[in-house]
């Protein structure tokens, strides 16, 4: 073969080399930058990070190298979570699932923290502490966190039947009965009694909704998501703040003073009630093209002395106790009071719901 033929072939052998090893680099580099976008923490990340596990929630052991292994371990568990993982998201942050084996699951949410980072960072963990130690049935509880400059991370327990909202309102599942209901009822009105007058200080949650309700193993109600929640001074009425909350759940007040009070969530929790009984969103389409809202649809008939025609449709077929029918009208129109003095505390609601109740137990 003439010598310049071979360096013709010589040429183009090393020319579809290179053109390969360019293709696999570029290949490899538009990969990892792919896998970094699909993980939610990456290695930048992690510098001057905390990890926080309430031992109490989270681990059995009182051996100090056990925790650290186990914190190692989780962490490196939380660096694997990606897009996939993602079971929800809002406005203050997204939820992913964190499976630790066949019997174990977290729930992560990576919070959206926006304003001052110093002034944020400045109670941020004084207020996790504060949320570690709630420990009441009707609440999830925070089994604890990381906390980084540019992460930070809530790990709670999962809750495996999702959210009230989807149970009420989603064609995949099977909504819930009577007793379920007026159980969820109970429960969540215990929740919010213990946030407002048993812990110190004291919380608002501040975001009553469906959506966050979540249902447990046995169906039992569990208040989650203190992304907004205020914690109080013990001897402190109000929190003045800017009004956050879900359109729709929120009390009148907000809009005009800005103050977060705890009955305020006793608005919020009556516009639940409303929707345990009605089976409708305050959102609900049929209330905006009416130009009407849920609170006054249901109160409107319950002046007319019509309330079976808001029951929801699914529970109409039902043999439903008319005493707990009408207290759980009664209840929700006293939370919905426009006058936020003349709403009743939640101890009182508790009361009220337990009063000759076989769900009180």
């Amino acid at each position: 073969m003439p010598s310049s033929t071979r360096l013709v072939a010589l040429y183009i052998t090393v020319c579809s080399v290179l053109f390969i090893l360019s293709k696999m680099l570029i290949s490899f580099l538009l990969y990892k930058k792919w896998s970094r976008k699909k993980r939610i923490i990456d290695n930048s990340s992690l510098a001057g990070g905390k990890m926080v596990i309430f031992r109490s929630s989270f681990s059995s052991s009182s051996s100090d190298s056990r925790r650290n292994k186990e914190k190692s371990s989780l962490l490196a568990m939380l660096m694997g979570l990606s897009s996939k993982d993602i079971i929800g998201a809002g406005g203050y942050g997204t939820v992913y699932r964190l499976r630790v084996d066949d019997k174990t699951a977290f729930a992560v949410k990576r919070l959206n923290r926006g304003g001052s980072a110093e002034m944020d960072d400045r109670g941020f963990e004084r207020e996790l502490q504060t949320m570690g130690d709630i420990k009441h049935r009707n609440i999830v509880p925070l089994c604890g966190y990381y906390a980084a400059p540019h992460v930070n991370l809530l790990i709670y327990d999962l809750m495996p039947n999702g959210s009230l909202d989807a149970a009420l309102h989603s064609h995949h599942q099977h909504g819930l009965d009577w007793a379920a209901r007026f159980r969820v009822a109970l429960g969540v009105a215990r929740g919010l009694s213990y946030l407002h007058h048993d812990c110190i200080p004291h919380v608002i949650h501040r975001d009553i909704k469906s959506s966050n309700i979540l249902l447990d193993h046995d169906m039992q109600p569990r208040l989650s998501d203190f992304g907004l929640a205020t914690l109080m001074k013990p001897n402190a009425s109000h929190v003045t703040t800017v009004v956050a909350g879900t359109f729709g759940y929120l009390p009148p007040e907000y809009f005009d003073t800005g103050r977060a009070t705890t009955k305020g969530d006793v608005y919020s929790y009556g516009v639940v009630l409303l929707e345990l009984l009605t089976g409708k969103r305050p959102t609900d389409e049929s209330f905006l093209e009416n130009g009407t809202r849920l609170v006054t649809w249901v109160k409107e008939t319950m002046e007319d002395k019509r309330e079976e025609h808001a029951i929801d449709a699914a529970l109409r077929h039902s043999c439903l106790p008319p005493h707990e029918v009408r207290l759980l009208f009664t209840v929700a129109d006293r939370c919905l009071d426009s006058d936020p003095g003349n709403r009743p505390t939640m101890a009182q609601v508790v009361k009220m719901l337990e009063q000759d109740n076989i769900y009180s137990s």
